[in-house]
């Protein structure tokens, strides 16, 4: 349906639920007879992701994000288990309860000069996310703000396109946006905390919704980039 697209890219729904690790366990042990982990995982079933979040000095992504915007966007650049070879520029869009997400590579090189401002070249970059980036820059000043780096396990099943993610050791560099830094000082928040979140396509298989009921948790608009801000 085309009401499901933005920029040609395919609306998913995303349910994120703040769980414990007792919680995170249990899940975890009924999920794994049921569907795949994730190829791409190490041999601890898990892998890193450092991210860095784009805002403005007026809060505006944060802002939208706790008000709950039924429409807004949120840049990010990411890179796995420490990989400072493979960046991904990423645009994850949300329309009314639909969230729709974009990437493209980048190297470091091109990072280092959005993160000192440095953005004139990226006006007529043939990357489309580039261009988007530079407009949002220039009209809402949004630059690079925090770092966020946490662990994360995911199983997947495929009917309905399923992704069900435990994120958790959540740390924030707290202003600080230099990503590449391997020796950048990150601070742990909340240790209890592990952020459940289950991703579909068009349907969640009823299998898939049983096996995650942990009675009374409700759904929530929990975000690392909101935790990591919460505590600088």
């Amino acid at each position: 349906m085309e009401a499901m697209r933005l920029n040609g890219v395919m609306g998913r729904t995303e349910l994120k639920h703040e769980i414990t690790k007792m919680d995170c366990y249990l899940l975890r042990n009924k999920l794994k007879h049921f569907m795949k982990i994730d190829p791409h995982a190490k041999e601890n079933g898990k892998y890193l992701i450092r991210s860095v979040y784009f805002d403005n000095f007026d809060n505006k992504v944060l802002t939208e994000k706790k008000e709950g915007f039924f429409q807004r966007d949120k840049f990010r650049v990411r890179l796995y288990d420490y990989n400072m070879d493979f960046l991904n520029l990423e645009k994850k869009s949300k329309r009314n309860n639909l969230t729709f997400k974009q990437k493209c590579s980048l190297t470091a090189d091109e990072y280092e000069r959005i993160r000192i401002g440095e953005i004139a070249w990226m006006e007529n970059d043939p990357r489309q996310l580039i261009q988007d980036l530079y407009i949002q820059m220039n009209l809402f000043q949004i630059k690079p703000v925090t770092v966020v780096d946490y662990e994360r396990e995911v199983f997947i099943y495929d009917q309905g396109n399923v992704r069900v993610t435990f994120d958790s050791n959540i740390k924030t560099s707290f202003r600080n946006n230099d990503l590449l830094n391997p020796d950048l000082a990150m601070v742990e928040t909340n240790p209890e905390i592990v952020i459940l979140e289950v991703k579909y396509d068009e349907f969640l298989p009823d299998v898939i919704k049983f096996l995650l009921q942990l009675g009374n948790r409700s759904k929530g608009t929990y975000s690392k980039y909101q935790i990591s801000r919460m505590f600088g």
